[in-house]
């Protein structure tokens, strides 16, 4: 069995000793970063050499955006797309040629979308549909055993935020991005592992904004996914979220989530 974490840290740098204190605590054999907000050169490299993670794929850049997989199990770099073709580093995919070798993990940030849902005054959420559908096509293509992981910034069920009715025009949980996300779905039959495994309307949130006293209010989404290909979800057994690292210093405002899988 082995475990595969996913994570939007929020910038690898600024918070590499909480992933430090992540991956000694929880110990996954792969982790997927996403917002790492630095480019490869200035990825903290020696972090996770020292800690036995030698096999790191990074796309990212400057200041935004950004994915990496760190992992102690080999891999091949096996994928790196621009969905939105404007240069953002949004996507990184490995094949596992050690443990689980020939499973395909793809790790993606998806827009957020902006504040406004409305594409026509609001390009971000133009941006985010288009990303969506494009990403859509090549789901329809798949024909290996593949996990997709990220921050996928849509709560797709009712129980998914904190309040449905609040939210259905809040960018996140509108219905044109929920039925965008369907179709996302329906074109590998992925399996929402997060839904699988905690079913809903169990609480599965995995965001909670700076803005408010999460803790307090508990004013939560579920942003955050793993999904897989019907025949590696069937060999999923178990899914977890690590709420704890909401409660560090400075922590993201996002936590991260694990799933273990038999090989």
């Amino acid at each position: 069995m082995i475990s595969i974490a996913t994570w939007n840290i929020n910038s690898v740098r600024l918070r590499a000793d909480q992933v430090e204190r992540f991956l000694l605590q929880e110990a996954p054999d792969v982790l997927c970063l996403q917002e790492i907000k630095t480019p490869e050169n200035l990825f903290p490299h020696e972090v996770f050499e020292k800690l036995g993670y030698t096999h790191r794929a990074v796309h990212g850049q400057k200041g935004y955006h950004g994915v990496a997989t760190v992992s102690r199990i080999p891999f091949r770099e096996f994928s790196k797309h621009d969905w939105q073709d404007n240069g953002e580093a949004r996507h990184i995919g490995v094949e596992l040629t050690g443990p689980g070798q020939g499973l395909i993990l793809e790790n993606v940030y998806i827009p957020a979308g902006g504040d406004v849902a409305d594409r026509e005054v609001n390009a971000k959420f133009g941006q985010k549909l288009d990303f969506l559908e494009r990403m859509t096509r090549w789901a329809e293509a798949i024909d290996r055993p593949t996990m997709i992981v990220g921050d996928f910034n849509i709560a797709p069920l009712e129980c998914d935020v904190y309040n449905h009715k609040a939210l259905l025009k809040v960018v996140s949980h509108t219905p044109l991005e929920v039925e965008t996300l369907q179709r996302f779905a329906d074109a590998h039959g992925w399996v929402d592992l997060g839904r699988k495994h905690i079913p809903a309307p169990e609480r599965n949130y995995s965001w909670w904004s700076y803005r408010s006293y999460w803790r307090a209010k508990d004013q939560g989404r579920r942003l955050d996914h793993m999904w897989a290909s019907p025949q590696a979800a069937a060999q999923t057994r178990g899914h977890r979220f690590v709420e704890e690292t909401r409660k560090w210093d400075q922590p993201s405002d996002h936590i991260p989530l694990i799933t273990e899988i038999d090989v």
